[in-house]
């Protein structure tokens, strides 16, 4: 089996649509529901009104800004991509259907890959970001086992 270890680089969240997403030293997530005071647990999120179990919380790769910096000259900070957990060394897109454990307690499911929208782009306010996002825009997850992820949390199979 192949083994991997990431690990959460940093947290965010907000309560509604556009806001921005705060820094947070931890997530409380809520098994089924959500991230505890998030936008999507809240049901006030941009596509709440299109509930989906994958959007319980969202991941992505530092290495995906990396590259984005370094193939598109696009300078996007962690807070912009509008995802939850900014991971490095998680394999996200290989993630897909299989559960992993984020942390002592947490275990996810990752649902799908994100698609990146035409909203981030006009967000941000970056031209060529939804191109650039394409097969690369983080992981969508249920929470399949609640409890707290924190900053520098390991990432690995269950």
């Amino acid at each position: 089996m192949n083994m991997w270890e990431g690990r959460v680089l940093s947290l965010h969240s907000c309560a509604a649509k556009s806001e921005p997403l705060d820094l947070k030293q931890q997530l409380v997530c809520i098994a089924g529901v959500g991230i505890e005071g998030d936008r999507y647990a809240l049901g006030t999120g941009t596509y709440s009104g299109k509930p989906e179990i994958g959007r319980q919380i969202t991941l992505i790769e530092t290495e995906t800004l990396e590259a984005l910096a370094r193939d598109w000259e696009i300078t996007l900070k962690p807070e912009e991509t509008r995802r939850n957990v900014v991971t490095e060394g998680a394999p996200l897109n290989h993630l897909v259907g299989k559960q992993f454990r984020i942390g002592a307690d947490v275990v996810l499911e990752g649902m799908r890959l994100n698609v990146p929208c035409q909203y981030l782009e006009d967000l941000v306010g970056i031209k060529s970001l939804f191109k650039s996002l394409i097969n690369r825009s983080g992981l969508n997850c249920r929470i399949v086992t609640g409890g707290t992820i924190r900053g520098g949390d390991s990432i690995g199979p269950v």
